[in-house]
């Protein structure tokens, strides 16, 4: 297989994406473990490598002596003819092993687009598609990542769900298999014990009843055993929760080439378009010292050149001021580059970014979200106007000549008077400068990045309409003329994969067969312009009979059976009605850093943030308000 393997590499654009052997890669006999693990990335090598959750991942298992931990990625369009022409299976990265003789396959779900790409994968390592097809001679399938808190267009090709964090249910889960593995037990008799753990859905022992209008009546269970709902795994400390210190070194240039330390995990601001915000609930934090140690010591056994942070919103941590100070001293001291990402544009920040970009001042980003207060108040972003041009003002008098805006189009309530603000607040930055700088002030640019509202299961928006293609075309259109003012760029999302990714956002187990149509003609990669193909998805709509705009356009009413109702994302739907409420009624929320707002997380785990739950006797969270 080595030698059929090398001989297709001297063939292929990229030969390093199939190759392994990285530094800090993990060699073992798979002879001698009792689970051999494949974690699973639908997408090429230099996007899966850029993921933390693998790295997070691919160390916890590895450390455990019976377990072995290996990595699979999807070909380029090039390797994969070439396999396919040669009848080369897919393949393990760290021993070339047949994904088919590993005992699990664990994909992550990133992004929607990502679906057929996971069918293909399977096709490719010669394994039946549909779970139903699948003997004990094959994988268990899994799957997990934050498009399993809708995992009802996969249900008939996944086996099981991870739902929620995954450094301790998925070694768990594993520890389990091996258990059901020496007790000569067989697939069917693993997934019943499996789905007893915490966070585990098996959808074989769930099934969709469906009204005459086409929504679901009810979620039935077919074994008793199952739980209803599901409740994900949640790591309440990550503090001591392990973390890699010797990440993979990626062989090829990736997508994000560097170390990566997680200050924290949740986000307390509420914006109610965002399912991270939800399912990563509640706020975990990692000690400043802890922080150091771990950049330090992944910048010691990478050599990289470059450390980011990552959260959804890096200067939330609560010791951001004195960690970014001793980062930038080290960082400098060493001849390393510090990015901190999804900052809040205030002064500290500022003054943080002038000592990481001493010499030369790359783009500014800010993501105001929507053109109006009033459509921001909609969102609960809790942003305003002054807060929007304040910064700029400073950015620009610090030097900075590049700004980039990112909006979101579609939002409910919007009106073309919000799309205005998108092109006045541009307009405005480029006036400033003007002001600032004068007419000898150097090229200036506004880079304005729409993308389209794409509502997600858990969200108080879980509920709204999408706009139609024709809708998305026009405001694209009324747009770019509004926007063109000299030294503004423009820039938006494509209308077809907006359409699609929404489908199986809030897609149910019938999406399915769309999924299987496209695959079967043609589409994989879906998330790359130059690899997705339109015909092949207009061609699945026909042969599936599924129609988009029940799942796009179509407003649900909140006494609607939601597809993912069977999960428990740790936020009460009674919550998310509210939020959806307010809304509408163009009221805020508050940052429940400065107050605990009653979404109900605290049932399952104490948030870090102080001042936010008070602890009763048993040690759980209790609401303040009830």
């Amino acid at each position: 297989m080595d030698y059929k393997l090398d001989k297709l590499l001297k063939r292929v654009e990229k030969p390093g994406r199939y190759i392994g052997g990285e530094i800090n890669s993990v060699i073992k006999n798979p002879k001698d473990m009792d689970v051999n693990f494949c974690f699973a990335f639908p997408d090429l090598y230099e996007i899966g490598m850029s993921y933390l959750g693998m790295q997070i991942l691919y160390n916890v298992l590895n450390k455990k002596n019976n377990i072995y931990c290996q990595r699979v990625f999807a070909p380029a369009p090039d390797m994969e003819d070439l396999m396919r022409n040669e009848s080369i299976p897919l393949l393990t990265l760290e021993t070339k092993t047949p994904i088919t003789e590993t005992d699990f396959i664990g994909f992550t779900l990133q992004y929607e687009m990502s679906y057929t790409t996971i069918l293909n994968m399977l096709d490719l390592g010669n394994i039946p598609l549909y779970s139903k097809e699948r003997g004990n001679d094959y994988p268990v399938i899994a799957a997990g990542g934050p498009c399993a808190y809708n995992p009802e267009p996969l249900a008939d090709f996944i086996d099981l769900f991870v739902i929620g964090d995954g450094e301790e249910a998925l070694p768990a889960l594993l520890e389990k298999y091996a258990e059901c593995k020496k007790a000569n037990m067989n697939k069917q008799d693993f997934l019943k014990e499996a789905c007893k753990m915490e966070g585990i859905y098996v959808p074989s022992f769930y099934e969709p009843e469906y009204n005459p209008d086409g929504t679901i009546k009810k979620i039935c269970k077919l074994y008793d055993g199952a739980p209803h709902p599901v409740k994900r795994a949640i790591v309440s400390d990550i503090e001591s929760a392990d973390f890699p210190v010797n990440p993979i070194v990626p062989i090829i240039e990736a997508v994000h080439d560097r170390a990566v330390v997680e200050t924290f995990r949740g986000c307390t601001r509420g914006c109610r378009f965002c399912q991270a915000g939800i399912i990563y609930r509640p706020v975990r934090e990692r000690s400043k010292e802890n922080v150091l140690r771990l950049a330090k010591s992944q910048l010691v056994n990478t050599g990289h050149d470059e450390l980011s942070l990552l959260s959804l919103s890096t200067s939330d941590y609560s010791c951001f001021e004195e960690l970014a100070e001793e980062l930038i001293c080290y960082t400098k001291k060493e001849n390393v580059s510090l990015s901190l990402p999804s900052l809040r544009i205030d002064k500290f920040a500022f003054d943080v970014l002038s000592k990481i970009q001493e010499y030369k001042k790359s783009g500014l980003t800010y993501a105001p979200e929507a053109g109006t207060q009033r459509l921001r108040d909609v969102i609960n972003k809790g942003v305003t106007d002054y807060d929007i041009f304040n910064s700029i003002e400073q950015a620009i008098i610090l030097g900075w000549k590049h700004i980039k805006l990112y909006f979101m189009i579609g939002l409910p309530t919007e009106t073309y008077e919000d799309l205005d603000g998108i092109a006045d607040i541009a307009g405005r930055i480029i006036d400033m400068n003007y002001k600032i700088n004068g007419p000898k002030g150097g090229r200036f640019n506004v880079t304005v990045s729409v993308s389209n509202f794409v509502p997600k299961a858990d969200t108080p928006f879980q509920w709204e309409s999408q706009n139609t293609a024709d809708e998305f075309d026009k405001k694209h259109n009324y747009l770019a003329k509004k926007l063109k003012i000299k030294g503004v760029t423009f820039n938006y999302h494509d209308n077809k994969t907006s359409a699609y990714e929404a489908v199986f956002a809030r897609g149910d187990r019938r999406t399915g067969r769309l999924l299987y149509e496209a695959f079967k003609a043609g589409a994989r990669l879906d998330g790359w312009t130059e690899h997705f193909r339109s015909d092949a998805w207009e061609r699945a709509f026909d042969l599936s009979g599924i129609q988009a705009d029940f799942y796009t356009v179509r407003k649900r009413s909140f006494r609607e059976v939601l597809p993912w109702d069977v999960i428990d994302c740790g936020v009460s739907k009674k919550y998310l009605i509210n939020e959806a409420k307010k809304a509408l009624e163009e009221k805020t929320t508050q940052d429940c850093r400065f107050g605990c707002t009653g979404c109900g997380m605290n049932r399952y785990v104490k948030c870090a943030m102080d001042g936010i739950l008070e602890v009763n006797a048993s040690g759980k969270g209790a609401l303040k308000d009830e």
